[in-house]
Formats: structure tokens, C-alpha cells, sequence
């Protein structure tokens, strides 16, 4: 990538103003974007659904804690792996901090993955986190929701990002949304792939530097990504 030009700081200003002036129409249209978002139709969820926790088995109207809104985080870890994805640990880095800013705006987050409560549990520990987490093993909640593929299924043809696209593993990461109606659980919004891009803090910084991202020339942009106990600097 080839660095900025080196102007003065009169030159910069106007450069900067004129960019200013288009990030503001961005936050506007996300604006209008996130107020359609919220007026997005919703589904009753008939089915039942049981997770298991440290806690026991809970359902998913219990993953609620007596609030109005829960937000669901698929975290890519299949029953068969020792760890968890690298680039959902990436996402799962800033969760902590962000659980009890959602609970101040009755909002309850739990992430679920496939794989048996044991190894997430051991997953955790080693990372240090501290975010409710679920197994969906003994349930349909993830094939579902499109994020796990079972082992039957032609993975270049499986359903993905609401089209028959297919993906390179068993797991795909995700996030829904749910709303509580009083005996009901309403589907309100689940995004995936690059729909998850705004929620990651880490990436939202790079985007501010003049290097990017700068993931040109990566087999595929989350290439560089580690687990947080991996890095070399």
C-alpha cells in the first residue's frame, strides 16, 4: 500500500474536511439503516430449544435473565475441534466489556457454539473470558440458524448468508437477535460474514489508520488473526 502524501497542515485540513463531510452522510444513512432495521418484521419461535451451561440446561428463554432482548453471538467451535475459531476468539476478545453496557439497556448476550459445554468451558478458561457461553449440542439451534452444517451436507451447496452459497467448514460464524413478548420469544435479526464487520472493535481502530487492515495479499483477510495467547509481539 502506498503511503499518504506529505502536505502541510493547511492542505491536510481541507483534505480532512472533505472526508468529514462523507463520514457524516455515512452516519446518517447507517442511521436510517439501523431504524429500518429495527422495523424489520419478526418470527415467533415455535420450537423449544435447550442449551446446555455451568448452570444446567437452560432454554432459550432463559438465556434472556429476565430482560427484553437477547443478542446471540454463533461462535464457530465444532464438537470434533480442541479450540475455537481463531477469528470469532478475535470477536469474542471484546465481549466482556460490552455484557454489562447491554444489561444497562435490557439487553442479555450469550455466545453458542456446537461443541459439548466441557471443551468451551476449558476454551474459556484459557482465554480468560468470562461472557455466558452455551453448548447447543443436544438441539437443531444451530443447523437452524444456518451456522452449522450437518455432516451429511454438501458443504458448496450449503444455505449460508441467506443464499445457497456454501462455505469451507463445518461452522460458520453469526449473530441473531431475539426479543421477549411476554410468554413469547420473537426471531428479530441475525446477520453473518461480512454483516459482522461493524461489530468488531479491533477492525473499527484499524479502520481508522493509514495502513487499514492491511490484509491485500492474505489467503483470506482473517488470515493473520491468532488466538490472543499466540502472538509473537
Amino acid at each position: 500500500m502506498d503511503r499518504p502524501r506529505i502536505v502541510s497542515r493547511a492542505e491536510w485540513l481541507v483534505a480532512r474536511k472533505e472526508l468529514l463531510a462523507k463520514e457524516k452522510q455515512a452516519t446518517r444513512q447507517r442511521d436510517a439503516l439501523s431504524a429500518e432495521r429495527r422495523q424489520l418484521p419478526m418470527v415467533r419461535i415455535e420450537k423449544e430449544y435447550f442449551f446446555d451451561g455451568p448452570e444446567g440446561r437452560r432454554t432459550l428463554r432463559d438465556l434472556f435473565e429476565g430482560r427484553r432482548q437477547l443478542v446471540v453471538y454463533h461462535f464457530m467451535f465444532d464438537a470434533s475441534w480442541d479450540e475455537g475459531c481463531k477469528s470469532c476468539s478475535y470477536f469474542a476478545d471484546t465481549f466482556n466489556g460490552a455484557i454489562v453496557h447491554l444489561r444497562a439497556r435490557d439487553t442479555a448476550f450469550a455466545a453458542i457454539s456446537r461443541a459439548p459445554l466441557a471443551k468451551l468451558e476449558a476454551f474459556k478458561r484459557r482465554m480468560g473470558w468470562t461472557f455466558p457461553w452455551f453448548s447447543s449440542a443436544n438441539t437443531d439451534f444451530n443447523y437452524d440458524f444456518h451456522v452449522s452444517f450437518r455432516p451429511d451436507e454438501d458443504l458448496s451447496r450449503a444455505e449460508y448468508n441467506y443464499g445457497k452459497r456454501g462455505f469451507p467448514s463445518s461452522e460458520a460464524p453469526g449473530a441473531s437477535v431475539f426479543l421477549h413478548g411476554g410468554s413469547d420469544v420473537f426471531h428479530t435479526y441475525s446477520t453473518y460474514a461480512r454483516g459482522l464487520d461493524h461489530m468488531i472493535g479491533t477492525y473499527n481502530f484499524l479502520d481508522l489508520t493509514p495502513l487499514g487492515r492491511n490484509e491485500e495479499g492474505l489467503p483470506y483477510g482473517m488470515d493473520w488473526v491468532r488466538h490472543h495467547d499466540k502472538y509473537t509481539t
